[in-house]
C-alpha cells in the first residue's frame, strides 16, 4: 500500500472495510432468509460492490505480472468470496430444518397437535404454556421454544 500512500498499519487495514462489506451484506441476506422476508436490494448491490472491489484491487495488484500474476492475485478474493457463501449456504438450509421446512416437517406437526393436544384446557383459558412446562411435558429446550412459538402463533389467530 505504499505505493498508493498508505503506509504502517492504515495500509494494512484498507481491505477489512471491503471485507466488512462482503461480511455485513451477507449477515442482512443470511437475517432475510432466516425470518423470510425479502432481502434488501441494499444489502445485494453493497455485496456486489464489495466482491467487485476486492476483485479489482487484488487484480490491480497483479496487473504488472501479467496474466499469471492478474489469477494468483485475484484467487485468495475468489476463495473468500466463494467460501464464505458456501458458509452461508449451509447455515441457511441448515436453518430450514429448525422451522419445518425440511424432512423433519413430520416429526414437527406431529409436536405440535400433541402439544396442543396436551395444553388445551391452559389454552381454553387464554393461557400459552411456558417454555420450562413445554420441555417439561414434551421435549428440550429448543424444541420447546418453537412449540411455544407455535401454539402462542395460534392463539392470535
Amino acid at each position: 500500500m505504499r505505493v498508493h500512500g498508505e503506509a504502517g498499519w492504515t495500509g494494512r487495514l484498507v481491505p477489512l472495510p471491503v471485507d466488512g462489506l462482503i461480511y455485513a451484506s451477507s449477515m442482512v441476506m443470511l437475517d432475510s432468509a432466516r425470518r423470510k422476508t425479502p432481502v434488501p436490494a441494499l444489502a445485494r448491490w453493497l455485496l456486489g460492490l464489495g466482491i467487485a472491489a476486492t476483485l479489482a484491487a487484488n487484480v490491480a495488484h497483479g496487473l504488472g505480472h501479467g496474466p499469471i500474476g492478474v489469477a494468483v492475485s485475484a484467487w485468495p478474493a475468489v476463495a473468500l468470496v466463494g467460501s464464505y457463501e458456501l458458509l452461508m449456504m449451509v447455515i441457511r438450509r441448515s436453518q430450514a430444518g429448525f422451522d419445518g421446512t425440511s424432512d423433519s416437517r413430520t416429526t414437527a406437526d406431529t409436536l405440535q397437535e400433541q402439544a396442543a393436544q396436551v395444553f388445551a384446557e391452559q389454552l381454553a383459558a387464554d393461557r400459552v404454556p411456558s417454555i420450562r412446562t413445554i420441555r417439561a411435558q414434551l421435549v428440550g429446550q429448543p424444541r420447546a421454544q418453537r412449540l411455544r412459538d407455535y401454539i402462542a402463533a395460534g392463539q392470535e389467530s
